[in-house]
């Protein structure tokens, strides 16, 4: 009688269990690394010589935490209104609502609540503070469902969220905000915005006013020729606050206008990752390219020794 052969295991892929699959979606659907443009928020605090106050360090990186709230409120009710369109995109097609992996009232109601704290620890830290908020949430929701559909407009409205992130800094730490500095943050975010429209054009070709409807208005060209405009202009603007009376005052020399080499090597490698690496987000292309991040650390880094030196 013949003997059988001792059963061997079977091996199977290791499976997630549901609940952290869940989890894993609802973190997603924040899309915390979105957060990094909430960074201009405490720009100001930077720039304004004040960060060995700890008082005022605590005010900015509260209203930034107000505005990683608010944004992501913002992202959520994106979703939900684009579910559709993004499941024509290839890479927007995996969000957690467009999957069908989070329902839209379970969406929305985190939205809702995620704007609520947010609106509410923006009032909490300064009045102004909080009227910026309401304003940025207002026309987020109007650049939702209406201008986003605008060509040109669209991304006029990608800049002023920007620029609200900025006065919401200089609010939170009660400064004047600099004409200079409010310029500078605004050209760069049209900049991007056209940057990023650009890609979006050559990464969906055909396809591409199908998932948004304004990209039909574009052109590569006309992009081209949008981003040399915005990108002179930018350069220039730095230039022009770096030497501004009241900077030179502040900082006891025209130290600072040297920061201008790590500003046009970072826009120009920005430029050519998109023109050359098929890069169009800011935000995954300042974490992916280590050129970039780096070159975005040492002016941070140069700023800094400039603004704070002892001597």
């Amino acid at each position: 009688m013949a003997m059988s052969e001792p059963s061997q295991p079977i091996l199977t892929a290791a499976v997630p269990p549901r609940k952290a699959l869940r989890m894993r979606d609802w973190i997603v659907l924040l899309r915390p690394r979105q957060w990094v443009k909430n960074l201009f928020v405490v720009t100001p605090v930077v720039f304004s010589g004040r960060v060995a106050q700890a008082g005022v360090v605590l005010a900015a990186l509260l209203a930034c935490a107000a505005f990683c709230l608010l944004s992501s409120a913002v992202y959520i009710l994106n979703d939900i209104v684009d579910r559709d369109a993004d499941r024509a995109h290839p890479t927007k097609r995996d969000r957690p609502v467009a999957a069908g992996l989070i329902g839209v009232r379970e969406a929305a109601i985190l939205s809702v609540a995620l704007a609520g704290a947010g609106f509410t620890l923006s009032r909490l830290i300064h009045p102004t503070l909080g009227i910026i908020a309401l304003a940025y949430l207002g026309l987020n929701i109007v650049y939702t469902f209406w201008l986003k559909h605008v060509v040109l407009l669209d991304v006029f409205c990608i800049a002023a969220f920007f620029v609200l992130r900025l006065l919401a800094g200089t609010s939170a730490i009660e400064v004047v905000p600099s004409i200079w500095l409010l310029l500078c943050g605004g050209l760069l975010a049209l900049y991007l915005g056209f940057a990023k429209r650009r890609h979006e054009l050559m990464l969906l070709g055909e396809e591409s006013a199908r998932h948004r409807s304004v990209l039909s208005e574009y052109s590569a060209a006309f992009l081209d020729q949008m981003s040399i405009v915005l990108l002179s202009v930018t350069i220039v603007c730095y230039i022009m606050y770096t030497v501004s009376p009241e900077k030179v005052a502040e900082v006891g020399s025209h130290a600072l206008t040297y920061s201008t080499v790590f500003v046009i090597y970072g826009v120009f490698r920005y430029l050519y990752l998109v023109h050359h690496r098929g890069r169009g987000s800011p935000t995954e292309t300042l974490l992916t390219d280590r050129s970039l991040f780096v070159t975005i650390i040492l002016w941070f880094l140069y700023c800094g020794w400039v603004i704070y030196r002892p001597f």
